[in-house]
């Protein structure tokens, strides 16, 4: 397996990565690369790379550990831990493990050294942009809370938390060197990227750092395998896994097919994918067949990375659930000029502006790039699928049921509403 993420690596122009597959009872890893380009430090089994977003199943993980011994309920009113949240609408812990609790998408900008308590004390009032229940729109600050809420319970930092309950117990090395990510460019050296930009109060939602090999035995652990196979109860772990968005208004449309506490559903196959600056990590667990495919790379074009290895593996037996981000739901048609406007999510907000038939999407401030729009109201940004290009983004306008005029969108799973 060496010789094929070497080959893939070099490809996609990904200076490092770590593949790790669990099948048959037995653990396969895979390292290339370095940790640094150019630095000659090998990537090795223990090399620990930023996970971003693949950081939320290890605290809905710490989060169902705490309900399963009896010291929270996944759903009860999160308000009976939390006093903050009692002025609000009630919340559950498993509509926000699940991005269903209605909450704003990011954080606003805050000082340095922030607490969670001291940011859910200021901010709990201005999180609701959704009834909680009625949609699905991922939610970073909705893990902020869940962080909160483990450190009320354990009386522990989130970060101490999660390594002495479930790092640890995995074998985790703390001490382990840890890969920059890199802006990979089509014609010019990989660039380094000295620190990820998560601030500290969103570790819960993004701050991990960890391997391949650390992400195939938590997915193990979540099927009763491996060193972590005495953590989770089988009941607890399978209730995880369950989609919790099927009937409701709007779906986990562009990111995969549905969403349980933590966890993202592809047709039979659970997981989570994660970006951070420069670097992406994929984990998939099949209860089944119990088996676990996981993917660390410290590369902008990681995903790319992780689509060819997932042909490969196809390739050779193993077919492994994944999300189409270079594809939409029907032919492409004439951009609808109706769908310009102003969309917004909290303070996190995007642009579509209508250009001699086409329309252009700005996210958050950024350049402006053309949308590929389907019959349906579908999107993506355009991809020249090349090895060395970044994935696009995917997303849908939405209808008003009753006038059926645009009124909101849906892009990396979150639900923006078009403002006046």
């Amino acid at each position: 397996m060496n010789d094929l993420l070497t080959e893939l690596a070099r490809r996609h122009g990904v200076p490092g990565a770590q593949a790790a597959i669990w099948r048959d009872g037995r653990l396969l890893t895979a390292e290339t690369g370095e940790e640094e380009a150019g630095s000659g430090r090998p990537v090795t089994v223990a090399t620990a790379f930023p996970l971003g977003s693949l950081t939320k199943p290890f605290t809905a993980t710490l989060a169902a550990l705490l309900a399963a011994d009896g010291d929270a309920d996944l759903d009860e009113p999160l308000a009976e831990h939390l006093g903050e949240l009692r002025a609000g609408p009630d919340r559950t812990l498993r509509q926000v493990l699940s991005h269903t609790a209605g909450l704003a998408a990011n954080t606003a900008e805050l000082p340095f050294g922030t607490t969670r308590a001291g940011w859910l004390a200021r901010h709990a009032c201005e999180l609701a942009v959704y009834e909680p229940g009625s949609v699905f729109s991922y939610s970073n600050p909705g893990y902020v809370i869940a962080g909160r809420l483990i450190e009320e319970i354990t009386g522990l930092d989130w970060a101490e938390a999660v390594h002495a309950m479930l790092l640890r117990p995995l074998g985790h090395d703390a001490a382990a060197p840890v890969a920059l990510g890199h802006l990979v460019r089509p014609d010019l050296p990989p660039r380094p990227i000295p620190a990820q930009s998560v601030p500290p109060l969103e570790d819960p939602a993004a701050g991990l750092r960890l391997s391949a090999r650390d992400l195939a035995l938590f997915g193990a652990a979540h099927l009763g395998l491996g060193p972590g196979a005495a953590l989770l109860d089988s009941a607890t772990a399978r209730s995880m896994r369950e989609d919790v968005t099927e009937g409701l208004a709007v779906g986990a449309y562009g990111l995969a097919d549905g969403w349980g506490a933590g966890w993202s559903r592809y047709g039979t196959w659970s997981g989570h994918d994660g970006t951070g600056d420069g670097a992406w990590s994929h984990l998939r667990v099949h209860p089944s067949t119990r088996t676990v495919v996981a993917l660390t790379a410290n590369g902008s074009t990681g995903a790319r990375l992780w689509e060819s290895l997932l042909e490969r593996l196809g390739e050779a037996g193993l077919e492994v659930g994944d999300h189409p981000r270079d594809t939409i739901d029907a032919e492409p048609a004439p951009a609808p000029p109706e769908c310009a406007g102003h969309y917004a999510n909290g303070a996190w907000s995007c642009r579509v502006e209508s250009d001699d038939g086409a329309l252009l999407l700005s996210v958050a401030g950024t350049a402006p790039v053309r949308l590929l729009v389907g019959k349906d109201l579908s999107f993506r940004t355009p991809s020249d699928g090349g090895a060395r290009t970044a994935i696009p983004y995917r997303g849908r306008f939405l209808r008003e049921a009753e006038t059926g005029d645009v009124d909101r969108m849906q892009i990396t799973g979150r639900l923006c509403v078009r403002q006046e």
